[in-house]
């Protein structure tokens, strides 16, 4: 007869086997690979951006988002929202292709950025803007 807890033991080594495993990057070394950028209509601005050496998806997401405000700042706007975003992954590459309004005033909708808050920040985490 087992104890009780061995069978609890059995069920999580097994659990513990089949989980996904996830590369770790356990330093956080980004290699910002730059940014283009294309007015596409009124206030539409694509924003093309790729990396290498994020942890995730996140962080090319946060490149993108530190371009938009950026730009945002430099065409005398104080806001910007993101419309959509695609983010890939190839050979240890992210890339977005981001959409963004920019505006003098904040837009509608819930993703909306400060644009100069948004800049203080990307500077405070080293991340490159436009």
């Amino acid at each position: 007869m087992r104890a009780p807890g061995a069978a609890l033991l059995a069920g999580l080594a097994l659990a513990a086997c089949q989980a996904e495993e996830r590369p770790v990057v356990e330093v956080f070394r980004p290699e910002y690979r730059g940014v283009e950028t294309r007015l596409l209509e009124g206030d539409l601005v694509e924003f093309r951006v790729a990396m290498a050496g994020a942890r995730d998806g996140q962080d090319v997401l946060d490149y993108a988002e530190c371009a938009a405000a950026q730009y945002a700042l430099i065409r005398g706007f104080g806001f910007a929202r993101q419309v959509r975003t695609n983010v890939s992954e190839e050979g240890g590459v992210w890339r977005a292709d981001a959409i963004y309004t920019v505006s003098p005033a904040v837009p509608r909708g819930l993703r909306t950025i400060d644009a100069e808050v948004a800049v203080e920040n990307c500077r405070e985490r080293g991340i490159p803007t436009v």
